[in-house]
């Protein structure tokens, strides 16, 4: 009896703080949306504005608009800039310190890059005018981020979810959101809202989990979510194939109310962008690309052909690097100038990659195979340097050219390390399915691997790439692998 009165007055209580919030949600993918609109439509004012204050062919909307081809450039440049810095990711936007760092580098490099283009960018030929454009891009875009920091991630704003199930899944969702957001509420900046779990387990109501209340089982699922004007239930139960009938019942009724349904695997990949590896059990279509796609074909095809294109470009850069290397190596550490390791390639096939050496000669000879650790004092003094700015990978080309690697892709892993994370983590093998890449969406993603843990997270990330493989989220890699280099973050 206390525990149900405990779970009433829970529940009473939550009812109380969103009865009267307002209504003014914004989805996850709606929030990108605006974000990038209000953007655009900041920059092109901003260039509009000075322009139209220094012509002499009278201040009108044709002689704002008729030069469209400027700001067509600049979209295209801020757009190259803003995945370069990450600016559109939503748990970075809702903190104004990220956020003001990132945004004020990207604003920067647009206007720099802008300004040197020619003939598709106006002649701004004073300074005064070039300042005055890069003023208003950078406080404009500045300013209207740390409103959005402020104003657009507080609760009215935010889709309120109920969590189905307080058990493993639905924990990992809640504490990978807050490795993620950083943040004391982890749902904070990525338009969600979490009112509450409900779960079948009696000893768990009342209570919280994670620190989120669990409100009760699946009778009041329902009227719950009628009460609290839910807008969206996410379905963590690993078992939900087998998800009895009476909830089911429950679900479908929430959705003839308007309430959608999701999964917590597909919450966690927006979010993260990641696969839930340990969530998905067996389930084969959660973890792997389902179906032929009727453009993977081409694709593939053209994904093989811009490789080659690049690498034999990239032969050049690295003859020229290649000679520097070696008159530093020569003072610092004299010894072979590449290194020829085994790697598992597409299909489990083992490979020589080749790379610059970075460690002492015969480095593992006591040690074995081994992962490299932050301050390695194997490393050399130029291999620190090679590996903060990626450059160490540069002959990889070579691996590219042989057809044994990709440009991008999940990185090739050691024999020895596959074998073990193989038996301990599920779906591991499932990342051969791709040929390996000198960069990938983990490596842009997530720090230097050095334990079975990192080795898991940087699967999940693996695997969301392997399904989810396109030009657009290529860019989005080669992108952010720049970004890494200019910011040594390599290891």
């Amino acid at each position: 009896m206390k525990l149900e009165t405990t779970a009433a007055k829970q529940r009473s209580q939550v009812q109380r703080h969103w009865l009267n919030k307002p209504r003014l949600r914004i989805r996850t993918s709606e929030r990108k949306i605006f974000l990038f609109l209000v953007d655009v439509l900041i920059i092109n004012l901003a260039l509009a504005i000075p322009w139209l204050l220094a012509t002499e062919e009278g201040r009108s909307l044709a002689t704002i608009v008729s030069p469209y081809k400027w700001y067509i450039t600049l979209t295209i440049v801020w757009c190259v800039s803003a995945f370069i810095f990450d600016v559109y990711n939503l748990a970075r936007s809702a903190s104004t310190t990220n956020i003001v760092r990132n945004i004020g580098l990207a604003a920067l490099t647009t206007v720099l890059v802008y300004t040197l283009i020619p003939w598709l960018t106006p002649p701004l030929q004073s300074r005064t005018l070039v300042f005055a454009f890069a003023g208003l891009v950078l406080g404009g875009l500045v300013s209207w981020r740390v409103i959005y920091a402020q104003l657009f991630v507080q609760p009215q704003f935010r889709q309120r979810a109920l969590v189905i199930g307080a058990g493993w899944a639905g924990r990992t969702l809640v504490e990978s959101l807050g490795n993620v957001t950083h943040d004391a509420n982890p749902f904070r900046g990525t338009g969600y809202e979490l009112v509450g779990f409900i779960d079948d387990n009696p000893e768990l109501t009342g209570g919280q989990v994670v620190g989120v209340p669990v409100l009760g089982g699946r009778d009041v699922l329902v009227p719950m979510a009628s009460a609290l004007h839910i807008d969206e239930l996410i379905l963590a139960i690993t078992q939900r194939h087998a998800i009895a009938d009476d909830l089911f019942d429950e679900l479908l009724r929430c959705r003839e109310m308007g309430v959608h349904v999701t999964t917590m695997s597909s919450v966690y990949e927006n979010l993260t962008g990641r696969v839930p590896v340990q969530h998905v059990g067996r389930d084969l279509y959660l973890a792997l690309p389902s179906g032929d796609r009727p453009s993977e074909r081409v694709y593939t095809a053209v994904k093989r052909l811009f490789d080659v294109v690049v690498a034999a470009f990239g032969m050049i850069v690295l003859a020229v690097v290649a000679m520097f290397v070696a008159i530093g190596n020569h003072f610092n550490s004299p010894g072979p100038l590449f290194y020829q390791q085994d790697r598992v390639g597409k299909g489990g096939k083992p490979f020589l990659v080749y790379k610059f050496r970075s460690m002492i000669p015969d480095a593992e000879a006591e040690t074995g195979a081994v992962w490299a650790t932050t301050n390695d004092d194997r490393i050399t003094p130029v291999g620190r340097f090679l590996r903060k700015t990626r450059l160490d990978e540069l002959p990889q080309f070579i691996n590219v050219l042989k057809g044994e690697m990709s440009l991008i892709g999940p990185r090739p892993e050691r024999p020895e390390f596959v074998e073990h994370l193989a038996q301990s983590i599920p779906f591991y093998r499932a990342r051969h399915a791709v040929r390996p890449g000198i960069t990938g969406w983990a490596q842009v993603s997530y720090r230097y691997g050095s334990s079975d843990d990192d080795a898991r997270i940087k699967l999940e990330y693996d695997l969301y790439y392997v399904n989810h493989m396109s030009p657009l989220l290529d860019i989005r890699i080669m992108l952010r692998t720049i970004q890494v280099m200019l910011a040594f973050k390599g290891q």
